[in-house]
């Protein structure tokens, strides 16, 4: 009896301590204030609040970033001023991520194509053009063929492979979910998956063609947005990580006509074979490849990406 006490006192302890640490990563990966915008709004949505900025004039534009720890609305910032000369520029927070709610639930792709059509239609109430990042890419095409009369022409940058969004989660994805979603114990791997050092070798090894050009901001930005809402930031993740995002978008891509154009980084992974698996299920789609860009054109060339958005939009 005597031992299971002192292991009772010691992980109590251990508990104690990774809680405090935990509670001292959240505060100060948010001393930056990187993510603070001067026309920042809240739409009140049935998941939790959902922070988005809305700027400039003439056709609505909503720009959805990428899903992964720490993206947020940020990932537009080199473009969307340019673009608000000509749209009404709406960037969106998604929900789990940057400023807008880490709410507590599993985050399945039926839910950001909920936000999507929803925000569409009680935000921005007319048809949008949708520009969508990354896995993104995947939600903006499933939104589109539930709701056509809101979306008008949708362009993904570098999209997910539909071969491997077909990928269902198996039993130890369920697992890894249980096991990040456990208090304190789950939220100090959260942690570690996201610390500082991690979120730089993320741009410098995936999202950079040139990792010389790295911009510390976005890194202090991604940063801040994977720990902001405190535990709850690692919600999204688990469902994201265990492929509860996934979902078959064969069909719908062949049921758009021709309003979608995709863009990849010049040496994004796989990209032309992405962008293949796409035209295989619909010839109609247009293609583009940005130069010296990898994941995020928009952050590396933003003047080859914006002329491409010129000969689309």
């Amino acid at each position: 009896g005597h031992k299971l006490l002192t292991l009772a006192a010691l992980l109590g302890t251990a508990t104690g301590v990774i809680h405090i640490t935990n509670r001292f990563i959240d505060a100060t990966s948010q001393l930056k204030d990187m993510l603070e915008q001067p026309h920042g709004k809240t739409y009140d949505w049935r998941f939790g609040k959902i922070h988005y900025t809305k700027q400039g004039h003439g056709s609505p534009l909503l720009l959805v970033h990428d899903i992964m720890p720490g993206a947020s609305g940020y990932e537009w910032n080199a473009v969307e001023n340019q673009l608000a000369t000509e749209h009404t520029v709406y960037t969106i927070d998604l929900l789990g991520c940057g400023r807008s709610e880490k709410a507590e639930i599993t985050y399945t792709n039926f839910v950001f194509v909920q936000l999507l059509c929803d925000f569409v239609k009680n935000v921005i109430h007319e048809e949008t053009d949708i520009i969508a990042s990354g896995f993104s890419g995947s939600f903006a095409i499933m939104a589109y063929r539930n709701n056509s009369d809101y979306i008008r022409k949708i362009m993904l940058v570098n999209p997910p492979s539909p071969d491997c969004l077909r990928q269902m989660p198996t039993r130890r994805d369920h697992l890894l979910k249980l096991a990040l979603e456990i208090p304190v114990f789950g939220t100090l791997i959260y942690h570690m998956i996201v610390s500082k050092e991690n979120v730089a070798n993320l741009f410098v090894e995936k999202m950079y063609y040139n990792p010389f050009h790295v911009n510390t901001h976005m890194e202090d930005a991604y940063y801040e947005a994977s720990h902001s809402g405190g535990c709850y930031a690692k919600y999204f993740y688990s469902s994201m990580i265990s492929k509860y995002m996934n979902i078959n978008i064969s069909h719908a891509v062949k049921s758009l006509d021709n309003s979608i154009y995709i863009v990849e980084g010049e040496s994004e992974p796989n990209g032309k074979s992405i962008m293949n698996e796409y035209l295989t299920d619909n010839p109609a789609i247009e293609t583009a490849i940005i130069n010296e860009s990898k994941h995020i054109p928009q952050i590396e060339n933003p003047e080859e990406f914006l002329e491409q958005i010129l000969i689309f939009f």
